[in-house]
């Protein structure tokens, strides 16, 4: 390791960013770019426009999953992989997950003006829907180039209008020809806004990631009957609605009881059917998820929710039943990639802390086929997924040049 390494440019990268924020704009200051909407589209072909005129070559597989490559000297072997994602929630920041995909461009542009060849390929990847805000769960197309979710299931999954993955890939014309995964990779690099106040509280520059918390998710389906709410007694009434708020109140309990543990719990989507006044429910759908540090705390929170749904049931005269279910987080990141960002680090001088990840990232998932490492750096009083979402240049430059210096290491190796 050296502290010889060329530094990134940091206005070029920050311009970048800035140009993103400009696409899909929310009402507040920061982003509604959700998933394979135009607005998302339109960033696809902003960035694609970048990288094809920087001489990059850009593969996009059936999944609109986006893999720009630079060349290394052995393209034989085994690409270093960097990246995150370009879409946000609803009401979203301007960095979460973009930081991760400009860092990884930035890098690439770095070495081509230093002059730099690498042994190893080096490539960037944009993955589609880690939100998981248009068509839940989260981290869906990463899940599939990991051979965690079926390719089928995947361009299947539908949004509120719904519509299918595979209707809004096309729709935007980033449906891509090329297989989902089934690829060997090197490794996996990824960097993101921490989505939380310990850095920026501590004021440290820098998050390695030792380990992920394990969080699941389910999709809870209620089933009750139409009818009139005016006349209708009360001890016929079969309201979805009510049962699905009663679910949703016995998960928010099951969280406040784990928390002294640091375990979470959330509904923050329901759907109900039909949703007008002057009719009962018939039908109703949550999205749960719930995690903490300790995988067995994980598992009682599963059972202790699963446990209540019985007592929702029948306390509101409806069916209830889990339909699809997920996990994240079960695998732990490479030791080897963890030393060498730290080695990077020290070399640099840049301060950081070790630190457990709370939210999911593509990391995760890809963790699962390649040896991974997540880095995190720091966002105003760790406020995300929020409008208000903030950073600036100078919190981002420590950890991009680790970033930047653990990469050329390992596509040098």
């Amino acid at each position: 390791m050296t502290r010889n390494i060329p530094p990134i440019d940091g206005e070029r990268f920050w311009n970048t960013l800035m140009a993103s924020a400009e696409i899909g704009k929310g009402t507040r200051g920061g982003l509604a770019r959700l998933t394979l909407s135009e607005s998302d589209g339109q960033m696809r072909d902003l960035f694609r426009s970048w990288v094809e005129a920087d001489g990059y070559s850009v593969t996009v597989d059936r999944l609109g999953n986006t893999f720009v490559r630079r060349g290394g000297i052995d393209n034989d072997l085994p690409p270093v992989l960097v990246g995150s994602h370009l879409d946000t929630q609803a009401a979203g920041g301007r960095f979460d997950g973009i930081l991760g995909v400009m860092a990884g461009l930035e890098i690439l542009r770095a070495l081509d003006d230093a002059g730099i060849a690498t042994r190893r390929s080096i490539e960037v990847v944009n993955w589609t829907n880690e939100e998981g805000g248009r068509f839940p769960p989260p981290m869906l197309c990463s899940g599939v180039f990991a051979g965690i979710h079926d390719l089928d299931w995947a361009l299947t999954r539908t949004d509120q209008a719904g519509i299918t993955v595979a209707q809004a890939l096309d729709s935007i014309g980033w449906a891509g020809d090329v297989p989902v995964g089934g690829r060997d990779l090197d490794s996996y690099f990824e960097i993101h806004i921490e989505q939380g106040p310990a850095l920026w509280e501590a004021g440290v520059p820098l998050g390695i990631v030792v380990a992920p918390y394990l969080a699941r998710g389910m999709r809870i389906e209620v089933t009750g009957e139409n009818a009139h709410s005016g006349p209708t007694p009360m001890a016929r009434r079969r309201n979805a609605l009510v049962g699905a708020a009663s679910v949703a109140l016995a998960v928010n309990r099951i969280g406040h009881a784990y928390a002294d543990r640091e375990g979470k719990s959330t509904v923050a989507r329901l759907e109900a059917s039909p949703n007008i006044p002057g009719i009962i429910s018939d039908r109703a759908t949550l999205f749960v998820d719930f995690r903490s540090p300790d995988p067995k705390l994980t598992a009682e929170m599963e059972e202790r929710i699963r446990a209540s749904l019985p007592d929702c049931a029948a306390e509101t005269n409806t069916e209830i039943a889990v339909g699809d279910s997920w996990t994240f987080g079960e695998t732990s990141f490479d030791p080897d990639l963890i030393n060498l960002v730290r080695r990077s680090a020290d070399d640099l001088g840049v301060p950081y802390r070790e630190m457990m990840s709370q939210a999911g990232h593509d990391a995760y998932h890809l963790a699962r086929i390649t040896p991974t490492v997540l880095l995190f750096t720091p966002c105003d009083d760790g406020i995300s997924h929020n409008e208000a979402e903030n950073t600036r240049l100078e919190d981002q430059l420590p950890g991009l040049q680790v970033l930047f210096s653990a990469v050329l290491a390992r596509a040098n190796r």
